[in-house]
């Protein structure tokens, strides 16, 4: 277990006790950060003149992390909630969870492992603050991860840029803040399976995004293996993208053409007497066929089941952001 911080280093000004700013981490594993954490949320809300609250959400983390923030709080003049998952939901799970028990007119969004400096949540609130942004996103410049780990993140946001969505940052979206109304908005799109981050570009708003650089990991290990990339992936692609039903009826498509090529040149040659074999013009004629026309028919019926899944999600068909009214008194 990771040591306590002292109170003298924990000790800050509150300011003002209204909670504006809310800063939503889950945990995970995060046991030995926990307490820098703490301390660096502390060092931000002095800065910001208090008014920040913390609301940490322990996402079924094996380790001690439940009992280190239970001695850590109580001691850290911090406004704070601590939330516990049944058990582990994932990542995007404890987000939603933080996110509707916040309390703040800004939002942020980060992990525990301090890769991300906690320091971009006060750069975030400084622009959310002037009123012209309603998104901020942390653009990764660099990253201080192993090789491997770099490379499949970098063939993982490549891949995911190109198929769903080419407005994401090249190193992809891991630390975020917004305004609440954002905030509400993403929670009433409670779908399940869904990419959290792939409904914050979905919503639009004004978006602005700032640079930095990842730093190594310090204590723990990353819980987004292989097999959560290709899962995260493959739910991205579904709930935000048609490609999959584009690419059958693609297929059937040119396999419809091209059936319709190889059956005249079948034909010519059992006419001109070059095929001698009995029954292989019509067996041939009608593999080609059946196969390009189940092909095809399953395009046409993927895109009703397309259309009735988009619409079994309930997303709104819109999004105003604002509304104003002009002579009211006419």
């Amino acid at each position: 277990m990771p040591s306590l911080p002292s109170d003298d280093a924990l000790a800050v000004p509150r300011g003002s006790t209204t909670i504006r700013y809310s800063v939503v981490v889950p945990v995970y594993t995060n046991e030995g950060t926990l307490a820098e954490l703490l301390e660096r949320l502390c060092a931000i809300s002095e800065r910001l003149g208090g008014g920040l609250e913390a609301v940490l959400v322990v996402d079924g983390s094996p380790d001690s992390s439940l009992e280190v923030l239970r001695e850590l709080l109580p001691r850290t003049p911090l406004p704070s909630r601590l939330l516990v998952h049944a058990r582990n939901f994932g990542s995007f799970a404890a987000i939603r969870t933080g996110m509707a028990a916040a309390r703040g007119e800004y939002v942020g969004v980060m992990a525990a492992d301090l890769q991300e400096p906690p320091e971009l949540m006060e750069a975030f609130f400084a622009r959310l603050r002037t009123g012209e942004v309603d998104v901020v996103v942390g653009r990764r410049e660099s990253r201080d991860d192993p090789a491997l780990s770099a490379l499949m993140s970098r063939v993982f946001w490549w891949l995911y840029r190109k198929a769903i969505n080419p407005e994401f940052p090249p190193g992809g979206v891991d630390v975020f803040g917004c305004t609440r109304e954002v905030a509400l908005r993403l929670l009433s799109l409670n779908e399940a399976h869904s990419s959290l981050v792939g409904l914050l570009y979905w919503v639009g708003y004004r978006r602005e995004e700032v640079p930095y650089s990842r730093l190594a990991r310090t204590s723990g290990r990353s819980g987004w293996t292989l097999r959560k990339r290709v899962r995260y992936l493959l739910d991205s692609v579904f709930s935000f993208t048609d490609i999959p039903i584009t690419m059958l009826s693609t297929v059937g498509a040119a396999g419809a053409a091209l059936t319709a090529l190889v059956a005249v040149v079948v034909f010519v040659g059992w006419a001109t007497g070059r095929i001698t074999e009995t029954g292989y013009t019509p067996l041939m004629l009608t593999i080609l066929f059946s196969t390009f026309s189940m092909l095809s028919a399953l395009g046409i019926v993927g895109s009703y089941v397309w259309r009735a899944f988009e619409n079994s999600k309930q997303r709104p068909g819109s999004i105003a952001r604002t509304m104003e009214t002009f002579h009211a008194d006419d």
